[in-house]
């Protein structure tokens, strides 16, 4: 008999500011986004690993301020970036890219002739990154840091919960239970872990709990 195939819709994240969830792990970083108006020089880079929450948090930011947002690596016409708040995603992935560089350089000094604030989030630091151009590497090394921090069991429960919430699932206590002291510290093995578990319920036609939790966890530890 084949396999049979599952099919869902993809996971619509909710990126609202209610839906930010703040802990230790995170609340500075939080608090520096949200005191923009008082950032130095009107530019911060806010700082985490992939799935670390950036992207929310900027997109909360975003809202509040009305800034457009862009890639780091799709910045074509800077002049035309230029008139308004902005987020710029993902500084660590043009690092090394002379023409990538060049265009944030330019849009960086129109941003700040023109006196808009600026939000440029990175899984890296400036300084651990190996940039081109010497003037670019000394305006982001000397812009305003935000690191968001290692996961807190606050902040791991609350990840949790939302992963599952934006798949629209809802989860046992006792699951939240058993799975909190199992999980890896990591936005990714959370997010992993949760899809995993969506896929496994589809495909197997299981209930999410901890039968099914107690395996997904075995399957990553064996991959």
């Amino acid at each position: 008999m084949s396999e049979q195939l599952a099919f869902s819709l993809p996971a619509k994240e909710a990126l609202g500011r209610e839906n930010y969830f703040v802990s230790g792990a995170n609340a500075l970083a939080v608090a520096a986004v949200e005191n923009w108006a008082d950032w130095p020089l009107s530019k911060l880079v806010l700082v985490g690993p992939s799935g670390s929450g950036k992207t929310h948090l900027a997109m909360v930011w975003a809202q509040e301020t009305e800034a457009a947002v862009v890639s780091a690596d799709a910045l074509d016409d800077p002049s035309a970036l230029a008139h308004g708040p902005l987020v710029v995603e993902d500084l660590d992935r043009i690092a090394g890219s002379r023409a990538d560089e060049t265009q944030l350089f330019h849009l960086h000094n129109l941003m700040q002739q023109g006196g808009y604030p600026l939000l440029i989030t990175s899984a890296l630091a400036p300084a651990r990154m190996t940039f081109v151009l010497p003037d670019l590497r000394s305006r982001m090394e000397g812009t305003s840091l935000a690191a968001l921090e290692a996961l807190d069991d606050a902040l791991l429960m609350a990840l949790v919960m939302k992963m599952f919430s934006d798949r629209q699932i809802a989860i046992k206590p006792d699951l939240l239970n058993y799975v909190m002291p199992r999980l890896p510290r990591s936005f990714e093995a959370v997010r992993g872990f949760v899809m995993k578990m969506d896929a496994r319920a589809l495909a197997e036609k299981r209930p999410i709990g901890k039968g099914l939790a107690r395996d997904v966890l075995a399957q990553i530890d064996a991959d």
